[in-house]
């Protein structure tokens, strides 16, 4: 009894998961940015300008700036960890075009490629906040170095290591999701084993006493 085809996720599904990747990853280089901005503008412009950043105007430009920065951060990612990433790669494909075949075949299984795309939903949001850690940390940083605040010397060192511990660890999420991705995506398009047909040798006849 053969099973019935799974359906194909479906297209609206795949557009709205990318887009709110997009937008996560976004939004964390647009608050990465803006307290970079209020630590360079100093406490007394940034409770100039904090009432117009609270404006329905301003909320829907930040939004639409925020896609707009997702896009760029994820394209800045994928080649900032693009050697990685090739070598990744290289340990289970030794082509490029063995990797395209691989990707072609898997499209023909549905939910594989449901699978797959998970997959790269989660792979993008680490490799984006890679780069989100980094900037993050400079600018609470730096935030912390411009306005008047008490223990500023511990709370610097507890921002630093909590910017770095974040940006290893999204790093080696990605690395892990990238390898594993990689791995199964050989075992699933792999041709399957034929079994080995045992040699046939002759035995030699008994002799005649």
């Amino acid at each position: 009894m053969t099973r019935p085809p799974q359906p194909e996720p479906s297209a609206v599904v795949a557009a709205t998961a990318m887009f709110v990747e997009v937008l996560v990853v976004g939004i964390g280089f647009l608050t990465g940015l803006a307290i970079l901005a209020a630590a360079l503008a100093g406490p007394d412009n940034s409770r100039r300008l904090a009432p117009l950043a609270g404006t329905p105007l301003a909320a829907g430009a930040a939004l639409a700036f925020a896609y707009a920065l997702g896009i760029l951060i994820d394209r800045a990612a994928d080649t900032v960890l693009a050697r990685p990433r090739r070598r990744l790669r290289a340990r289970f494909f030794a082509t490029s075009a063995a990797y395209a075949q691989a990707r072609s075949k898997l499209s023909d299984s549905p939910a594989l490629v449901a699978r797959a795309d998970y997959a790269r939903s989660r792979l993008r949001i680490c490799r984006g906040w890679v780069l989100n850690s980094v900037l993050l940390t400079l600018a609470v940083d730096l935030g912390l170095v411009h306005y008047p605040v008490e223990h500023r010397a511990p709370l610097l060192a507890m921002a630093t290591l909590l910017g770095i511990l974040a940006a290893v660890g999204f790093y080696l999420s990605w690395h892990t999701i990238t390898a594993t991705g990689y791995r199964k995506l050989a075992v699933q398009t792999a041709p399957a084993a034929t079994p080995a047909v045992p040699s046939q040798t002759s035995t030699p006849a008994p002799q005649s006493p």
